[in-house]
This record gives C-alpha cells, structure tokens and sequence, in this order.
C-alpha cells in the first residue's frame, strides 16, 4: 500500500517535538518520545482502526484512506493545539532542531555543514542500513515482503499476515516521523510541505523500483545533488516559470514510465478486482431509478422555491458533481485511480477563457476547452499504457503537478494571477447568472453523462472495458486491446471533467491558474469514493456533500479542522464498507428483506475418531450461499476426493477447511477442537494446508526466500533439486512457468520425504525391539512427524498402516473421509452436487 499520509505522519511528529521543545523539555528526549515513541504508536492505532480492514479492498479504497489520512492528521493536530492553547503553529514559529541551538557549523571533508544537516545525514544513513539488514537478513522481513507480494498466499503459508502488517505500519511510521524531526528546522510547521516532501521522497523510491533499499538512498541523494545543481547552474531555465521547482516530477514520472512497468509472468485465470454484489439486481428497472428521480425533481422544486444564497450552492455542488462524474469513467469502470481530473478541469477552463479572449465565439471556445482536456487525457494515457495499480496512481499525479507548476505558469496560457473573464451562457430567454437555469442545466447534463455511462456498460466496447479489468491477461489472449480500452476511458473521463471544469469557470465568472489546484484531484476522489465511485449517484452525491459540509461548519461557528477531521474519519467507513455509502444502504435494504432458511440437519453418525470435521456448516461469498448445513469427517488413514461439477462448492469446501473463507454457520473442528475462529495461518501452522490454484510463489522474492517461507533451512532442497539451487537468488517472478510450479512442490516433496525416512527408522526400531530407541525417535521426530491436517499424525509401522489427516494437497482433494448423515460422500451427493 502507498501511503499517501506518509508526509501528514511526519508533521504530526515535528508538531509534538516542537511542542515539547517549547515546553522547556530538552531536544533530544523531546526527539526520542517524538521518534521512538508517538510515532510507531500512531502507526499501530492506525493499523488497528483502518488498514487492517482495507487490507482485503481494493487499491482505491487504500488509496482514498490515506488521501484522507493526509489532511485528517494535521488538522487533527492543530485543532489539538488551538482548543489546549499551546503555542500556535503557523508561519511565524520557528522550530529547532535536534542539535545544538543555533546550529554549529562543522568542517567534513572540506565540505561546510551545519550540525542539523550532519545529524540529518548520519540518522539518513543509519535508518537506510538498518531498514536494509531488517528486511532481507530477518524473518520479520521475509515475513513482510512475502504478505507485500502475494498475502494471500503469505496467510496459507502460517504467516500471520495481521502481525507483519503491524510491524511494517509502526516501522514505517517511525521513519515518516523520524523524516518530521529532521526536517522541521527546514520546512517549519506547514503542513503542505510535508505532503510536497513526500512526492519528492517518493521520486527516490520509485528510482529503487519501490524495492531496494540502498538504491532508494542512493537515489535520494542524487536528487538532492540534481536540484541544487540546476538551481545554480540552469540560467536559461528562467525563462520558463516553474520547471526548475519541477524537476523531482519531471524525475518521477520518467522513473515510473521507464523503470515499474510490471514485467513477472502473469499465470491463473480468476478475477482479481471482482465487482460489489448488486443488490438492488431483483428489483425492476422503474424502481431503481425511482429514487433518484425523486431527487433531481426535489432539487428541481428547490431551485425555484428556495432561497437564492442557497440555490447558489446547490449549483456549485452540482457542477463538481458534474466533474466527479469524471471519476466514475475512469476509476468506477476502469479500476484505474486518476489523481489528473483537476489538472484536466483547469486545462479546459484556461482553453476556453483563452480561446474567447482571444476573439473566438464562446460556443467555439466551450467546445475547445473540452477538447483540450480530451486531449490532454490521451497525452497522459499513452506514456501510462503499461502502468498499473499504484504506479499510474502517482505517474497522473506526477503529470498534474507538472502541469500545475510549469504549464498553468505561462502568462500567454494564464494570463498571470488576473486570469480570464468569461461571461454568462445565454439561452435566449434566461442565462447561468441565475442560480435556477444552473441548476435545471447541471441537472440535464449529469442525466446525459449518466445515460452515456449506462450505454457504455452494456455495449461491447463496456463488456470490454470489464474484461480488462478484471483479467487483463485473459483479456487479452481473447483478443481484446487493453491500451485501446484505457484510451477510451481517459478520452471520456478527461472530456467530463473539462466540460465541468468550463462550467466551474463560467458560473464563477473568471478563472485562474490557482481555482483549480492539482491537490483537489486528491480530495475529490476521496469524496467520490466515500460515496460509492461505481455510481453516477455517488457523484451527485459526493458534489453536494463537499459544499454542504463548509458551509455547515460556518453555519454552525465550528473550525475549519473540524470538516478535515470528519472527511478523514472517511477512511474507517472504507475500512468497513470499501464500496462506499450507497453499497452500504442497498446491502443494509437487501439484508432487511432477506429471511433466513430453516437449516435441516441430519442426525449424527455414530462417534468415533475424527481428524477434521465440519458440522453443518454454512459459507459462501457476499450474498451467494455456496454451502449449506455441510457435514464432512475426516479419519485416521483415508483418503476421499470431492466430486462435483463446475460451481458445485468444492473449491468453497477446502477454504473453509483452510480458514481462507469464514463460515455463516456451524463448525470446524481438528482433533476435536474447535478452530471455527482459528485464522488461516494459525491452522496453518496446525497443519491444514492448501495449494492454490495458479503458481503459489512470491514473484518478488529469490528462490531461497520462498523455500524460507516453507522451510528453516532450504540446503537439503538444494541437494535434492541442483536446478532451483543454481537460481537461489534468482527472483521467483523470473523463473519459466515449469520451474515456479517446481518451487511450489519442492518444500511438500522434502517434507514428505523428511516423514518417510523417520517412519522407516521408527519401524526398524520397532523391528529390532528398541522400545527406547523408538521413543528417541519420536521425541527427535516432535511435530515435524505430524500430519498435514495437524494432530492425526500417525507412524507408519510393521503393519503398513498410512498415516491419516486432512491435507488440501490441490485445491479440490482432501485426504480423509467425508460423511453426512453416517453415509460415505462417494454414496451421496452432498448440498450443490458434491459428492
């Protein structure tokens, strides 16, 4: 997860440091309960309150939490300041550092350094050896890599993904905090400089592919060199205001363009990015539009019966709605996170007023004005084809703030800080400088763009859209384009937020190059999220929840870090709910409606051993019962497969074994307890295992790193398989498919062989009557002689008898016996056509 409020954690700390300092504590207990305490703190409550339930959603919920983290946490800390009256934190304090004060200039190496840069330099230095040997010389960070490449697998595996979340939080909160402190001599207390610092930190990070820790220093100090070599040496850059400021984005997006496109090989078929459940799918289609019809005729009343001041707002509210719709192309369909929209507003915006000043018609200028932005979507399209996820995240970003810094600096463009007139758009009879004809107009226009949304998802071009989106290697050997899909949505989005963008101008009568920052891109999306980002609804929505909130907090005599505090509290909403509000009021509906089914249950079979059970269980995946009143026994020494067709609740039947799927009801029980609540790494660690379909290896880790998250020590793998052993520290993304199925198998195939070899030395023991040396045995053997499913482990004796358990060696095979009702599974077919 990138974490956006890295910088907004940092200011909280520099805040505390600089008001203990103030308090008379010394600097450097003052830095140490900052750092080493507050910090890591404030990262773990975090983790416990928000990223642990986002760690499942999507990457634009994790995305939206930490936009909202970053303007939550500094208003928090402010508000704090203002209501305990402590000394304020605005441009006129002047914080210290850690080092003596006023600084002492110290001589290395012929170079003149203060004692603040030198502290800054030797902590830098410190943390990144420190972080490097944390992360690739100790479990705790093998454990965290493993859950960053593939979590799901990391959890069958026995790590408890939870555990090394926490850890990674409360670490990386200690450095953002650690970064504060040393900084605060520099920045002082604003907090936008922070957010700023940590773009210009990130460019570091992605020059180390967001990986590698020694080239991430590296890089960050020829940044630092960059800078200040074109700041002094770069005259005939003034020309063009802006771009010397602008070198760490221009950095960033060529890093991000050149350097993380994904290039592992893809292999499975399921869908990763699976859409929310559509509760509202049962009802007809007059009745889901019903409400909303509602709406727009009670805000079309509003218009004319309510107080002009008031009707005013709506409008504003509107038109952002109408730009937030933008988002619902981009990112509700496309699964593509664009933080560019209000780059692409103001681009139409400038246009137009541009175009008009310039002597063509206003219709003219309009039009030119969107098709700017559409163009200027396309632009920012083609170098982000192959860029997904976070990565495309921060190169739209990266492209809004270069456009905000250098190209809305032009004066021919801008026109300075005096901006473009524009007039009113005129109908004839009435014209936009009445709040009401706004209103009626905004209205029509987001009914036309949510028309065009619904065509689009129901014609080829939107199935599509939906194929790339959720499997864009499936997608594409069906010989779908995914660059031309991605085209297509920038294109759209791009259009929509210009055409709101104009209207923004035209309503407000002028624009600026400062009307429409980049940063809004941020809160914006945020907005749209909270709401539900799938739906043209959730934009509405969204646009007049951001201009009813300020003005109610005026209303209301409240300070302005109040809003900031609820719109970051956002984030534990997505925490719980990822889909937004509007998902969360339908599934709340549906829930209403729904009636339980009497559960009918069969009568027990007569006791006796079971290694694993299930007792009428019920399970399944948002409001799809797969499993209902399921009852499955596992003995000593059997093995049972699980028959049925496509659908039939096989694969359903080994998660819940697993604990990778919860169950609605009933039990699971291994040995004879019950491990309902177990998670799936600690049963893991019982050993209940299961391997997942496609390749279960961690890409981003060597071949010795993944046999280390099976195995203590991977040599006799090695000595077993000489292939795999060549290629240790090969990472596992590179292998040819034959030789990643091969890693998979290599750590059950040694184990496996591990058990054979103590079952033939107990029964040669056994053999030569040692009963002492049996015991040895068994005690030297300890868990490792137990079976995959946990305590049926069983020694194979003189008598030949296999030993017993559950193991999920493939997803569909289970090693036991299955019954219900008494009866053998292979004689009656369970619930859904399992056998």
């Amino acid at each position: 997860m990138f974490n956006f409020a890295h910088g907004a954690i940092g200011f909280l700390t520099a805040l505390l440091f600089y008001e203990l300092t103030q308090a008379g504590v010394p600097a450097l207990p003052s830095a140490l309960l900052a750092v080493a305490l507050f910090a890591p703190a404030l990262g773990y409550a975090l983790h416990k309150a928000m990223f642990r339930g986002l760690a499942q959603a999507g990457e634009t919920a994790q995305i939206v939490a930490t936009i909202g983290l970053t303007i939550a946490l500094p208003a928090a800390g402010l508000l704090v300041v203002d209501v305990a009256g402590l000394p304020p934190a605005d441009a006129t304090a002047l914080p210290r550092g850690v080092g003596p004060h006023p600084a002492v200039d110290v001589e290395v190496f012929a170079v003149r350094l203060d004692s603040d840069q030198l502290i800054t330099f030797l902590c830098s230095a410190l943390a990144a050896a420190g972080l490097w040997a944390f992360m690739r010389h100790t479990p705790y960070g093998l454990r965290m890599r493993a859950c960053v490449d593939r979590r799901r697998l990391a959890t069958l595996r026995g790590i408890d993904a939870s555990a090394a979340s926490a850890l990674a939080w409360t670490l990386s909160s200690g450095l953002a905090g650690l970064a504060g402190v040393l900084a605060v001599p520099v920045l002082g207390l604003d907090a936008t400089a922070y957010t700023v610092l940590l773009f210009a930190s990130a460019t570091a990070a992605v020059f180390g592919r967001l990986r590698s820790i020694p080239w991430t220093f590296a890089a960050g100090l020829a940044l630092g060199v960059i800078q200040n070599l074109v700041a002094g040496y770069t005259d005939f850059l003034e020309e063009v205001t802006g771009l010397r400021t602008a070198v760490p984005v221009i950095l960033l997006f060529a890093g991000l363009v050149l350097l993380n496109r994904a290039r592992d090989r893809v292999a499975g078929s399921a869908a990763e990015d699976a859409p929310p459940p559509d509760h509202l799918a049962g009802l007809p289609p007059w009745r889901r539009r019903l409400p909303w019809a509602l709406g727009a005729l009670a805000l079309a009343a509003f218009a004319f019966a309510g107080p002009v001041y008031y009707v005013g707002v709506a409008a504003q509210g509107l038109v952002l709605a109408l730009i937030f719709c933008s988002f619902v192309i981009v990112t509700g369909i496309g699964g593509m996170v664009n933080l560019a929209q209000a780059a692409f507003a103001a681009m139409a915006a400038l246009t137009c007023g541009w175009a008009f000043t310039s002597g063509l018609p206003f219709a003219a200028a309009i039009v030119l004005g969107v098709l700017a932005a559409a163009a200027a979507g396309m632009l920012v399209a083609l170098p982000a084809l192959r860029l997904g996820g976070r990565v495309l995240t921060l190169a739209t970003l990266a492209m809004a703030l270069l456009a905000d810094q250098v190209l809305f600096q032009v004066d021919a463009f801008s026109n300075g800080t005096i901006g473009w007139a524009l007039p009113a758009l005129g109908f004839g009879f009435a014209d936009t400088s009445d709040p009401r004809v706004r209103v009626v107009l905004l209205l029509a226009l987001i009914g036309a763009v949510a028309l065009l949304v619904r065509n689009l998802e129901r014609s080829a071009s939107g199935r599509a859209i939906l194929a790339v989106r959720s499997a864009p290697a499936a997608a594409v050997t069906s010989g779908l384009s995914a660059p031309r899909t991605k085209i297509v949505l920038f294109v759209l989005a791009s259009a929509v937020a210009g055409l709101g963008g104009v209207l923004f101008a035209i309503f407000k009568g002028s624009i600026t190059a400062t009307d429409l920052p980049a940063f809004s891109g941020f809160v914006w999306l945020a907005i749209v999220v909270l709401q539900g980002v799938r739906r043209i609804g959730g934009a509405v929505l969204g646009g007049l929840v951001a201009v009813a909130v300020p003005e109610l907090l005026a209303v209301w005599d409240l300070s302005a870090h109040v809003g900031a505090i609820l719109f970051g509290l956002g984030g534990v909403i997505l925490a719980k709910h990822p889909d937004g509000v509007l998902t969360q009021m339908a599934g709340l509906r549906h829930r209403k409606r729904e009636r339980p089914e009497p559960e009918v249950r069969a009568e027990p079979a007569v006791r006796e051993r079971r290694l694993f059970t299930l007792e009428g269980v019920a399970a399944g995946y948002a409001d799809t019962t797969v499993l209902r009143g399921v009852d499955l026994t596992v003995g000593p020494g059997e093995v049972v497969a699980l028959l049925g067709a496509n659908g039939a609740g096989k694969s359903t039947t080994c998660a819940v074994a697993v604990g990778d799927l919860p169950v609605s009801a009933g039990r699971v029980l291994l040995d004879g307890r019950d491990v309902t609540a177990w998670p799936a790494h600690r049963r893991a660690r019982a050993g209940i295992l299961l391997a997942p379909e496609g390749r279960g290896v961690f890409p981003g880790l060597t071949v010795e790193e993944n046999l280390r998250t099976w195995l203590p020590d991977p040599e006799p793998v090695f000595a077993r398989l000489p292939h795999l052993g060549e290629r240790r520290h090969v990472p596992a993304g590179a292998l040819s498919g034959g030789e990643q199925q091969l890693l998979t198998l290599a750590p059950r195939a040694h184990q496996a062989a591990a058990r054979a070899r103590r079952r033939r030395a107990v029964a040669g023991a056994r053999a030569h009557g040692g009963a002492a040396g049996v015991r040895g045995l068994r005690r030297a053997a300890g868990a490792r002689g137990r079976a995959a499913a946990g305590r049926g482990e069983g020694h194979r004796g003189a008598g030949g008898r296999r030993p017993g358990g559950v193991h999920a060696a493939r997803p569909r095979h289970l090693v036991g016996a299955a019954r219900r009702g008494g009866r053998r599974a292979a004689d009656r077919r369970l619930p859904g056509g399992v056998r």
